[in-house]
């Protein structure tokens, strides 16, 4: 009986899909766990914002320390290490709207643990993936946010409701510690290639750090293998990096302050409250992970097929998805229903997924061997959007408030997804003016 061989690279993307899942519960978990809290002790909107925003301080933070740890130790080991800290965190904090001082530090670690995970994941998915791969590799990886999203959206409000606020800590606790047991049992690094072609082709052992024994074994000239220095005056002066990291900004711009304060639009915009919405409240996200995996697919194949040039292919797909994207963000105060604004939600956030098979995978094409420096980069703009985002729709909301506008009028919203709608627009220019698909860095 023949046995069907399953790639050891297939687990490893898996179990790098789980992780995100799991992370992006967590996220989600904390908005709508702090919201309910928040709203029953009487806290002010622009408050909640500083508090939902912290967390990005420390994830900004940890991100380009986060590539150069990957870089140095492995992404493996990084991986496990962060997943495990902010699991612990997240089990031990209490969730007290009152005890600011302790949620802003907690947040804060959280934020720098999980800033690690993201350079450390693209550093193992370079060294696993072949090129060939990696549109529907790091699209099906990445496509775990959207879908945990989903899946925390959906149970955790009535998780909330029935066992309290602080049941979601737990909850994300427990598994997050599952997932680490699952990591340090079936993760492993790739096996030294003999193959010639993966060196070549930017995969494999080729890109691993060079432990001790095998510093030692290039001493004695048995393997002529050099680390190599991190050319970081030319990833920051590079213009096809400035380009990913621009669209990385405006990426997570529009999904921070939608997985931030979507809840409180429904709440207070709406009228209408998550736990009487049963499913359809998780199909912005399922919409995301949907056409992430949709881009992937569509890119690996314009690309194997030879049907367009990487550079072309990545292109396209950036700006479909971030134009489309763009004119749902704008309109999207127009809607005032329910159903309407999971729609028009789930359009905005559906196409941006789809853009990222243009920007996000661009990381392994131009510096595979620095792939988690490079997404450390791009990743700290990302999350320096959720610092401004969140903070300045809290903001916005009070000074409408203080113009004596009611928060269930589109007025007061229209700020809030017009920045989101204007950036996808200028950013979408400058991918197609400066990026590449083509390797700059060796």
């Amino acid at each position: 009986m023949r046995i069907t061989y399953f790639p050891k690279r297939y687990a490893i993307v898996i179990l790098t899909f789980i992780c995100t899942c799991v992370c992006y519960i967590e996220r989600v978990g904390f908005s709508i766990a702090y919201t309910a809290a928040a709203d029953a002790a009487g806290v002010n909107q622009s408050s909640k914002g500083v508090i939902l925003s912290t967390f990005y301080y420390g994830y900004a933070c940890s991100q380009v320390p986060g590539g150069w740890a990957a870089q140095k130790i492995g992404g493996r080991r990084v991986l496990l290490l962060s997943f495990v800290l902010w699991s612990m965190t997240c089990a031990f904090v209490p969730l007290d709207p009152n005890r600011v001082v302790v949620l802003v530090l907690a947040r804060l670690l959280v934020g720098v643990a999980q800033g690690f995970i993201f350079p450390s994941i693209h550093t193992v998915l370079a060294q696993w993936v072949p090129p060939h791969e990696r549109s529907r590799s790091v699209s099906l990886t990445t496509s775990g946010m959207y879908f945990g999203a989903a899946v925390g959206t959906l149970v955790l409000p009535s998780l909330v409701k029935f066992r309290g606020p602080q049941s979601v800590f737990l909850a994300e606790a427990t598994l997050g510690v599952m997932w680490s047991l699952l990591w340090f049992k079936y993760a492993s690094d790739p096996p030294r290639s003999d193959h010639p072609k993966a060196t070549a082709a930017g995969f494999g052992e080729s890109l691993l750090p060079i432990g001790g024994n095998q510093k030692t074994k290039v001493e004695n000239g048995a393997h002529p293998i050099r680390t190599p220095k991190i050319p970081w005056k030319r990833i920051i002066l590079s213009l096809p990096i400035w380009a990913i990291v621009a669209n990385n900004f405006t990426f997570h711009y529009g999904l921070y302050v939608l997985m931030n304060w979507l809840p409180t639009y429904f709440e207070l915009g709406l009228q209408h409250s998550l736990q009487e919405m049963g499913s359809s409240k998780m199909m912005p996200y399922l919409n995301m992970f949907l056409f992430s995996n949709i881009g992937g697919v569509i890119a690996d194949h314009l690309i194997t097929r030879r049907i367009l040039s990487v550079t072309k292919t990545r292109k396209l797909l950036n700006t479909v998805g971030f134009v489309v994207a763009s004119f749902a963000l704008m309109a999207l105060p127009l809607f005032r229903t329910p159903e309407g604004v999971v729609f028009c939600s789930s359009v905005a956030l559906g196409f941006l997924a789809l853009g990222r098979a243009g920007f996000a995978v661009n990381h392994m094409d131009v510096a595979p061997r620095y792939a988690g420096i490079v997404m450390g980069v791009s990743n700290t703009a990302g999350t320096l959007a959720g610092i401004v985002g969140v903070d300045l729709t809290g903001r916005l909301l009070e000074a409408a408030k203080d113009a004596q506008l009611d928060l269930t009028s589109p007025d007061s919203w229209r700020a809030v997804f017009v920045i989101p709608g204007s950036l996808c627009i200028l950013s979408s220019i400058v991918f197609l003016i400066l990026s590449t698909g083509e390797r700059i860095f060796d």
